[in-house]
């Protein structure tokens, strides 16, 4: 179990207690104990038990809990309040907005215990009658429940990859197996996942079954396997998995066909000729032929969707898209200045042994007082550290930014001179998130006027399966940042993944470039930004369009060439 699911595990148990109406001070234990293993830089599984109780902020009672955690993936206590829990009351967590106290109302006052029984209860008007409720938060939770519902079955594409990997891993150690792939949404790097798919090629489909059976953590659920698939699940992944079986000389043409989205397969290329009816006319031995055959250049398949590519690959158009090792810096990251976790030395010297050439510091800006944001004159005082490690860096260098925050009515939260000290300026909106599309549209436009934004941040303030996101005019923002010359952020967190990919080819389009940014708040973080660039592939981003492909001479110039402006 790694820190990051003990902390999920605590977090989770403080709710259940606070849901229960057990004491205030233990329930704050239990949230202090799970900031304190998230801020560690050591994976616990690694620690002795007689090193747990040392950690500061961990007591005995608690160590004793995360040593059951990490022997058995729960302890004493969080089975009790399971127990003590109806499950679907327990999915109420996923509800944004609303937390444990208000659970508890819905729950034990308005009789809901699962998702349905609450959105019937929003229906028929009985939430705003309940203590704390009105209309306006009864529309609220509906929206936010019907948005929890739609989720279910779904997990984050970060979360369930190191899942893919061991099973791909697995299906290479048997020579049964001849060739193998992941498929599906999966293969496409969709952001979210319904189903951990494969194709597996086998002329021994009985053998290979065997084979799949045996592997450690797979469960197979016999009614809805078939005599050419296997289903079932995977230790300690909350989806299903689904294996295809192939002869060997079917494995691209199936591959190609389970890969795509349908609207791939049916999009027309030559008349009533599509990919579908070409990929079933004969055996083909690689992706490629499948797509030479119907007179298109090969794609990835992340690009498979079924939006623009077929007319690029008619036209031979295709572009090349942005690699990892194009990326020369990384933009939008935090330090201990506001809510990070590393401090700006720290940060600066891991993303140079990563091999990036510049580091974008932008911590939070000063009305984030909750994320310790950076009143004038600590902005000096960091920019004057800047200054002194970047001559102790170099050719290493930091650039000064601030994620500044877009105040209600569009405005950034600092004074012109302050704004002007800056090399660039990521925007983003934190607060006031319900708002309606004009509400939104307009704020975010007004703050695209500001000539001392550089870069959108987070366009919409989605949190992926967590909080749908306020509603935007997603053209009307792309064109005024083209007008404008605004960068839009890609923001790389598995958790937001916002601009949304769907809308990189129309920005692309208009001319607008992109800025793949981990919105890191530890060192780690930046290893986000391969999600990210997953994100801008789907969208057709090339190297030339993407701000933090440039090379650290010429970012420095487009700095200086915006401030100048």
């Amino acid at each position: 179990m790694t820190n990051t699911e003990i902390k999920s595990k605590l977090k989770l148990a403080s709710k259940l207690m606070e849901l229960h109406g057990d004491n205030p001070f233990k329930i704050r234990g239990y949230q202090t104990a799970a900031d304190t293993i998230s801020d560690l830089d050591v994976e616990m599984v690694t620690m002795s038990v007689d090193d747990i109780p040392k950690i500061d902020g961990i007591g005995k009672g608690m160590a004793a809990n995360i040593t059951q955690l990490l022997e058995r993936g729960s302890f004493d206590g969080m089975d009790q309040l399971m127990m003590d829990t109806p499950e679907g009351v327990v999915e109420m967590f996923k509800i944004s907005g609303f937390g444990a106290k208000k659970i508890a109302v819905l729950w034990r006052e308005g009789g809901a215990e699962t998702l349905d029984d609450l959105l019937q209860l929003c229906q028929q008007g009985k939430v705003a009658k309940l203590k704390g409720f009105a209309e306006k938060s009864q529309e609220t939770l509906t929206n936010a429940v019907q948005f929890a519902i739609s989720c279910r079955g779904f997990e984050r594409y970060a979360n369930v990859e190191p899942f893919m990997i061991n099973i791909l891993a697995a299906f290479e150690k048997h020579p049964s197996i001849t060739l193998f792939s992941e498929t599906g949404d999966l293969r496409r790097r969709m952001e979210v996942i319904g189903c951990l798919e494969f194709l597996v090629a086998s002329d021994e489909f009985e053998t290979t079954r065997t084979v799949i059976n045996a592997i450690e953590g797979f469960t197979e659920n016999e009614k809805l396997s078939g005599p050419y698939s296997w289903s079932g699940m995977y230790d300690k992944c909350d989806i299903p998995v689904k294996i295809r079986f192939s002869a060997t000389d079917q494995f691209y043409n199936i591959l190609v066909e389970t890969t795509a989205n349908p609207k791939h397969l049916n999009m027309p290329i030559d008349g009533d000729k599509n990919l579908k009816k070409i990929v079933r006319e004969k055996a083909y031995a690689s992706e490629s032929a499948v797509y030479e055959a119907a007179g298109l250049s090969p794609m990835v398949p992340e690009l498979r969707e079924g939006e623009f590519e077929i007319e690029w690959a008619k036209q031979n158009k295709l572009p090349k898209l942005v690699e990892m090792d194009d990326l020369k810096g990384i933009l939008h990251n935090h330090s201990t200045y506001s809510d990070g976790k590393h401090t700006l030395r720290q940060m600066a010297e891991h993303c140079r042994e990563l091999g990036y050439e510049y580091l974008g510091i932008s911590d939070h800006s000063q009305t984030a007082v909750y994320a310790n944001g950076l009143q004038d004159f600590r902005v000096k005082k960091q920019q004057e550290e800047i200054e002194k490690l970047n001559e102790e860096l170099a050719p290493f260098k930091i650039f000064s930014g601030i994620e500044s925050d877009i105040l209600a009515d569009g405005s950034l939260d600092y004074s012109d001179d302050v704004l002007a000290s800056f090399d660039f300026i990521v925007a983003s909106v934190h607060s006031g998130l319900t708002m309606d599309i004009t509400k939104a549209t307009h704020r975010l436009l007004t703050a695209i006027n500001n000539p001392h934004t550089t870069i959108l941040g987070h366009m919409t303030g989605r949190l992926i399966l967590e909080r749908e996101g306020y509603p935007v005019d997603h053209k009307a923002i792309i064109d005024a940042c083209a007008e404008k010359g605004v960068i839009i952020e890609i923001n790389a967190s598995p958790y937001r993944l916002d601009m949304d990919w769907r809308w990189v080819h129309y920005a692309l389009e208009k001319g607008v470039m992109l800025s793949i940014n981990p919105d890191a708040h530890k060192m780690e973080g930046y290893k986000d930004m391969y999600y990210g660039l997953l994100a801008g592939r789907k969208g057709g981003l090339t190297k030339e369009m993407c701000l933090n492909a440039m090379t650290l001479e010429e970012i420095a110039k487009y700095f200086e060439g915006r401030r100048k402006r």
